[in-house]
């Protein structure tokens, strides 16, 4: 050490330990990526037939324009404020503004390629940041054991989007959002 110099001691810092889960999905649809944004962004009664994990007591329009919408949606006891982005036809981006247990960079992404023979391949990305204890711990168990859920959930939507396109009735089976 330098004679006239001190060392400065910093205080030990608090380690910050963030569990980020990221999970990706991909099906092919008959419903064109038009279609399939239709239904993304119908916010309307009925919902839970397309999403299972979106109960209508919990859905409420904030704001909504050409290609922007800010939603709360959710079920079972997690909601979750959703900003809303299909501004790209090939593209639906939701990022998290608020909720119960998620936080960080929470949201949903949805990208479209259309297909030669007319079908939509969809690749989905789902992000679980928690916020709290109860958001980490279930952003655990949905980056493990809960994806099987989570997958089973986005066929069936895959699945009710189609029947919607075709005229028949729709139906999702609720999944971990």
């Amino acid at each position: 050490m330098t004679p006239g110099y001190a060392r400065a001691r910093s205080a030990p810092q608090a380690a910050t330990v963030t569990h980020m889960s990221t999970l990706r999905f991909h099906e092919t649809t008959t419903s064109t990526p038009e279609q399939f944004v239709a239904g993304l962004t119908d916010f309307g009664p009925g919902r839970s037939k397309l999403f299972g994990n979106s109960d209508d007591k919990y859905l409420e329009v904030h704001d909504q324009s050409p290609g922007h919408a800010d939603v709360t949606e959710g079920s079972a006891g997690i909601w979750e404020r959703l900003s809303y982005d299909w501004s790209d036809p090939n593209r639906v981006v939701m990022k998290t503004t608020d909720s119960n247990i998620w936080g960080g960079d929470s949201g949903h992404t949805y990208t479209f390629t259309r297909l030669p023979d007319g079908r939509t391949e969809v690749d989905a990305v789902v992000v679980r940041q928690g916020k709290n204890l109860r958001g980490r711990l279930l952003g655990l168990v949905v980056g493990s054991v809960g994806k099987g859920r989570l997958e089973k959930a986005f066929g069936n939507t895959v699945k009710a989007i189609e029947a919607r396109d075709n005229g028949a009735p729709a139906t999702a089976d609720p999944g971990v959002s």
